[in-house]
């Protein structure tokens, strides 16, 4: 059964909640888990949306994971182009706060397979400060 999709507002309410919850984006340390969550799933709600296709598995452990890119569809066992992070370091990437590049360089970015990059595809929405 699909997940209900989550309402804009809600889930920017919830963005916007994690981008201040102690002044600085991307630290999410005084949000609650059940917003970080929201945020989360919201935003990968949102490349799903964007980017839609089964070639990329995107996962934010232990909040979500969506299919995403155009390409050869993946049907069983592990997905040959697997992006992987922290919750984190993934609202930040979805909102700007973070370059694609930079975070991979720095090891918060666990990615494989020849279409695991998402450069242009995030920043997934404006800064919602």
């Amino acid at each position: 059964m699909a997940r209900a999709r989550i309402a804009d507002v809600e889930g920017r309410d919830a963005v916007r909640a994690w981008a201040t919850a102690d002044g600085t984006a991307g630290s999410g340390t005084a949000v609650d888990r059940d917003t970080l969550a929201l945020a989360v799933r919201y935003t990968l709600q949102l490349l799903a949306e964007q980017a839609p296709g089964n070639s990329v598995e995107v996962r934010v452990p232990p909040f979500g994971a969506v299919q995403c890119v155009e390409g050869p569809r993946h049907t069983r066992g592990t997905p040959p182009n697997v992006v992987e992070t922290d919750p984190a370091t993934w609202l930040a990437l979805a909102v700007g706060d973070e370059g694609w590049a930079d975070a991979r360089a720095d090891g918060r970015i666990r990615a494989s397979g020849t279409r695991a990059d998402l450069t242009g595809l995030v920043p997934l929405i404006d800064r919602v400060r």
